[in-house]
């Protein structure tokens, strides 16, 4: 009942996600080390996107750690690590443009970031009981156990499928920040495809697993229920 036919195909997806941190952790540091021609700053970067966007209110903020940059939608801050805030680097103003394309998305209400900001309550509290439903499922040989932990687990899927969106359109918007303010010429496009790509793997490989985590579930559950 524990090892299913599917294992196989999440295992490859777990290596696909594996390999996609190794490849943001790589491109990050190796277009690091690229300065960008504009000489601004990851922070400098922000702040002038932010502005053009009429978003005077939300904060630039330095974060410990490295990768740890984010846009707070609650305090409404950017919050960037030390080598993106500091930096000067095709790396440094990818990255910070990229978060400034959540805090413009927010701005203008994008569909699918409001539709994750609404579903965030709902998920963290069902993520953090289907496992235990789904386990006790499969111990206990309860379907009735696995189909609420799969309804539940449902919820924590779609918020990782919706995710993607989210991402893609906050790194498109971030290219086009860049291009239009000319803090990247064209031959360092390319630099900035790789890092934000990279970045762009990993949530479709989070989603990947979680997809096929929860096709396995359904057909160990119908599977279970025909043979009753």
């Amino acid at each position: 009942m524990f090892f299913h036919p599917m294992d196989f195909l999440i295992l490859i997806a777990f290596g696909v996600s594996i390999w996609a941190q190794f490849k943001v952790k790589g491109n990050f540091s190796k277009w690091s080390d690229v300065p960008a021609s504009s000489g601004l700053t990851g922070a400098e970067v922000a702040r002038l996107i932010l502005d053009r966007n009429g978003l005077y209110d939300v904060p630039v903020e330095l974060v410990p750690g490295t990768l740890t940059d984010h846009y707070d939608p609650i305090a409404r801050a950017v919050r960037l690590s030390e080598p993106v805030y500091y930096g000067r680097s095709i790396a440094a103003v990818s990255v910070a443009a990229h978060e400034v394309g959540h805090a413009v998305q927010h701005q203008q209400a994008y569909g699918a970031l409001v539709l994750r900001h609404r579903m965030f309550p709902l998920v963290n509290f069902t993520s953090g009981i289907a496992p235990f439903l789904l386990l006790g499922g499969f111990l206990m040989q309860q379907f009735s156990l696995i189909g609420l932990g799969i309804i539940l687990f449902s919820f924590a899927v779609a918020f990782q499928v919706i995710t993607l969106p989210v991402e893609f359109n906050a790194s498109s918007r971030a290219k086009d920040f860049m291009i239009a303010e000319g803090i990247i010429r064209n031959e360092e496009e390319r630099g900035v495809n790789k890092v934000l790509n990279a970045a762009a793997l990993t949530y479709v490989a989070a989603a990947l697993i979680s997809v096929l985590e929860l096709i396995k579930y359904v057909l160990i559950f119908v599977q279970g229920n025909d043979e009753d």
